[in-house]
């Protein structure tokens, strides 16, 4: 079966930077914070992405290879073991005091800024590869003077289950990627920076936000 394109996906890695610059702001302590521990926490928030990379050669592997919960759940299993069962921490040992904080951090931007942000827009495939479905949350919620609160997040109707998406029915277009199979000699290649104004105001918002905390942190 010939995947389906999904138009190119956004939000992109400078949006997604943009959330884990807003995260590394507001979690790292003043003593972790300087340049290398929030291009630490950047960088755990790109590696999702990389997946993009291999979609030429494996065929779904945008947004399934990185974008799942069982490597931010692998990670979360060796954060705890190294700071909450280990006598000593070997990430405290090896890279000094502030590391394991650093590195909590870090896989909050993975799992929230890199994955999470994907799973609210168009989807991911969450238990790739033990199970293969594209899940997203999508939804409403809100109070009407008629109907009281209301969401949609959570459908209790049981409606007729739609033909899940799978890694064989869906293909997240990208530049590196942009259709299922062999691209044509012309074809466009997107590489989408900002694709609506929330965009734009978040990564203005996150530059504005880490400026701010870098002038705060050099005072002190």
């Amino acid at each position: 079966m010939t995947a389906g394109a999904v138009p190119p996906c956004v939000p992109s890695t400078l949006v997604h930077l943009a959330l884990g610059g807003l995260i590394a702001a507001a979690l790292l302590r003043a003593s972790a914070f300087d340049a290398r521990a929030v291009a630490v926490v950047l960088l755990a928030t790109a590696l999702p992405d990389l997946d993009s990379f291999l979609s030429t050669v494996v065929a779904g592997a945008h947004r399934s290879l990185g974008h799942n919960v069982l490597l931010p759940a692998a990670a979360l299993l060796a954060l705890v073991v190294d700071t909450r069962v280990r006598e000593e921490s070997w990430l405290r040992r090896r890279l000094g005091p502030t590391a394991p904080g650093v590195a909590w951090v870090a896989l909050a931007g993975f799992a929230v800024a890199g994955v999470g942000l994907d799973y609210v827009t168009n989807g991911v495939n969450l238990f790739w590869p033990i199970h293969d479905q594209f899940y997203t949350l999508n939804g409403r919620a809100g109070l009407s003077s008629r109907r009281g609160f209301f969401q949609t997040f959570v459908d209790l109707a049981s409606p007729e289950p739609a033909e899940p998406a799978t890694t064989e029915t869906r293909h997240y277009a990208t530049g590196v990627d942009p259709s299922p199979g062999e691209e044509p000699a012309d074809v466009e290649r997107v590489f989408p920076l900002v694709w609506a104004g929330w965009q734009l105001l978040l990564v203005a918002t996150s530059v504005g936000v880490l400026g701010a905390r870098f002038v705060r942190s050099r005072r002190e």
